[in-house]
């Protein structure tokens, strides 16, 4: 049975495990990288930002994975079925970033000879602005997003590992409303908050060094009402707490397990064909119609990802907590498999 845990606590024990792992639809875990007890190596945190409408999409990453720092952008564009992303890598930033112990507020600043980036947040809004040299053809990226209007609920979980003082610490927030705009060279994309969302990515934990994780999300409206879902699994042991949840007018709606149906073709995943997705509680089944798949194939030693994020149209039946169903169609939002060695 999940454990909601509806009450602040610390997120770690004395001995560096989750205190109470879970479930929740606030940041009740009070997270310490200090009350780790591994290596500073090991430990990984992450800020993740997707923002997009059924046009285009921009993605932005900061990440600090101890032995490697990641800083990434990413533009979609659906018309054209064009994406391109561009990522930098540091040595052994080991918390330098110095990304915040919350998502509820706190700013991240990173500057080099390419990139700019600065994500605030003041508990209101927030800003993210992004800059790039050679993002594309030579040409420059500049990102100027505000999002705000967060919503009452989000996906918080706190799951563990098989392996002791590994743990897996989660929020994540959909259908923030966004305004501001992309460009690089004479290709401007602009966002208003009457159709583009902004999802946060917020992470923090020790992981395996081996693991695949599926992700979907979706952030949008049905006849002007916020909807969308976050779902997924390979985030760890789910047996206090599953990350599925329906979101509808800012309030969530929790979900059991859910199954990725992806295609095969010759025995290998068949991502630009059409999926299926569907939870083991029948309260969420859908077609989902890919558009296009951002891969990247990285391999530098002892440490390798493939990932495919996979955009397209999810349509479908949500069953919400009373029962009522909410029927979607064609909605633009993405999902994804992700496999680390890292």
């Amino acid at each position: 049975m999940q454990n909601f845990v509806n009450k602040k606590m610390k997120l770690l024990n004395e001995e560096g495990d989750l205190t109470s792992p879970g479930y929740s639809t606030r940041h009740v875990f009070e997270y310490d990288r200090h009350d780790i007890k591994v290596s500073k190596l090991r430990i990984k945190e992450w800020d993740y930002y997707y923002v997009g409408n059924a046009q285009f999409g921009i993605a932005l990453t900061i990440a600090d994975n101890g032995y490697m720092g990641l800083i990434s952008a990413s533009v979609l564009d659906f018309k054209s079925k064009w994406q391109h992303t561009e990522s930098i890598m540091t040595a052994f930033p080991m918390g330098r970033m110095k990304l915040p112990s919350t998502s509820e507020v706190g700013d991240i600043h990173f500057e080099n000879k390419r990139i700019s980036l600065s994500f605030k947040n003041n508990g209101e809004v927030r800003h993210l602005l992004f800059k790039m040299k050679q993002f594309y053809k030579n040409q420059e990226l500049h990102v100027d997003i505000k999002l705000t209007d967060f919503p009452e609920d989000s996906m918080v979980i706190a799951t563990s590992f098989l392996k002791p003082k590994h743990f897996y610490y989660n929020q994540k927030i959909n259908n923030m409303k966004a305004i501001g705009n992309v460009s690089f060279g004479d290709k401007i994309y602009e966002f208003n908050t009457d159709d583009s969302y902004g999802t946060l990515d917020w992470g923090r934990g020790v992981w395996p060094y081996k693991n695949t994780w599926y992700w979907g999300s979706l952030s949008t409206n049905i006849d002007g009402e916020p909807f969308g879902f976050n779902i997924g699994y390979g985030f760890g042991n789910t047996i206090n707490a599953t990350e599925n949840m329906i979101f509808y007018k800012g309030k969530a709606h929790k979900l059991e397990d859910i199954e990725f149906h992806i295609p095969k073709k010759h025995k290998k995943d068949d991502y630009l064909s059409s999926w299926t997705i569907s939870s083991s509680d029948n309260r969420l089944n859908m077609t989902f119609e890919p558009i296009l798949n951002r891969h990247a194939n990285t391999n530098l030693f002892f440490l390798s990802s493939i990932q495919n994020q996979v955009f397209g149209y999810f349509s479908g039946q949500a069953i919400l907590d009373d029962f009522s169903e909410i029927i979607f169609d064609k909605k633009l939002g993405f999902a994804e498999k992700i496999f680390n060695k890292w």
